[in-house]
């Protein structure tokens, strides 16, 4: 038998909009009234129509989330922090891993409330959406908001960091594939940050890793190993990358940091667990996700309160994988 808004006024001698009102924890019911309602309602097993109440408030109180690969770290970690955020504001999350093109029209049968987009390579993004839309990475005058999270002050970041150690010969491993304009962003940043400094940039410490991933990372590393030019510090442009590139090192026996510094890309906490904890740059990934989060409630409910774009401050997360710079390992 399903119990009803009815049932429950019935039992505790109270009208229908009370009992509406004090299971919404509208501040209109006294909470002596709202706590007695809502433990009645548990003990009877009530369990709200929200078909019903999507009809009566045009909302789904749900929002679409689009990306479109979860294999890497970063990315799922990302992921894991945007849905808790959604939840603190009392919403329901759907994650769709198709086509931009397909979890749209899948939204549209859900009737979800808004939409965050991750494209994968973050360009070819549809002109319009039936929907609100917030996205994330690079502002490349984007007719719908975009968080940016600034990859080229991060990169100036990350070498900043380094030279002030001590480090001139910093190699820069990353996917120079440039079909994603984030990767372009932070290979672009490496190159300016290392002309700020007085350093030399070239083919002896532009490292192409072919790819975002631990297997890409370990073998640039090894490639740049076996090379006449030998680096104090390595900056690895994600996660993944990183943790290939530590494998790498310590399969030639190079302890960190003491014959090598390692700054990576990606401020998740999953640095802290590495087989050498990582120092890593990039905007924390919590703050990321409550920007995206209160950047889309905040356009659900009136488009002109939001900027296109807003661009976020990466930070330095200090650990244990870069030093002074010492004696170049021979």
């Amino acid at each position: 038998m399903t119990i009803t808004i009815k049932d429950i006024a019935k039992k505790i001698g109270v009208s229908y909009s009370t009992v509406s009102k004090a299971l919404n924890d509208s501040p209109l019911v006294r909470q002596e009234t709202k706590d007695k309602i809502i433990k009645l309602a548990k003990e009877m097993g009530y369990e709200p129509n929200y078909a019903a109440q999507r009809l009566v408030s045009k909302q789904s109180n749900v929002i679409g989330l689009i990306w479109p690969t979860l294999e890497r770290v970063a990315p799922s970690t990302l992921v894991t922090k945007i849905n808790e955020e959604i939840s603190k504001h009392g919403y329901s999350m759907i994650l769709s891993i198709n086509s931009i093109e397909e979890s749209i029209d899948m939204f549209k049968r859900f009737q979800v409330d808004g939409a965050i987009v991750f494209n994968k390579d973050n360009i070819h993004m549809p002109k319009t959406f039936p929907m609100p839309i917030v996205t994330y990475g690079v502002n490349q005058n984007k007719s719908i908001p975009v968080i940016d999270v600034n990859y080229k002050e991060a990169m100036h970041a990350a070498v900043e960091y380094l030279y002030n150690l001590g480090h001139e010969n910093i190699a820069f491993l990353g996917d120079f594939s440039f079909m994603d304009e984030r990767q372009v962003e932070k290979y672009h940043g490496f190159q300016q940050a290392m002309e700020t400094f007085g350093l030399k940039t070239g083919n002896h410490n532009l490292i192409n890793t072919g790819g975002l991933d631990w297997y890409d990372g370990y073998m640039a590393t090894n490639r740049l190993l076996s090379s006449p030019f030998k680096p104090t510090a390595m900056i690895g442009t994600s996660f993944d990358i990183s943790a290939g590139i530590i494998r790498s090192l310590r399969q030639a026996n190079y302890i960190i940091p003491k014959d090598m510094s390692v700054i990576s890309y990606d401020n998740i906490p999953q640095m802290e667990n590495l087989e050498v904890p990582l120092t890593s740059v990039g905007v924390p990934v919590e703050e990321i996700a409550q920007q995206m989060v209160q950047t889309l409630l905040y356009y659900m409910d009136d488009p002109r309160s939001v900027p296109l774009s807003q661009k976020l401050t990466p930070k330095i997360a200090e650990r244990t994988s870069c030093a002074l710079a010492g004696t170049i390992r021979k």
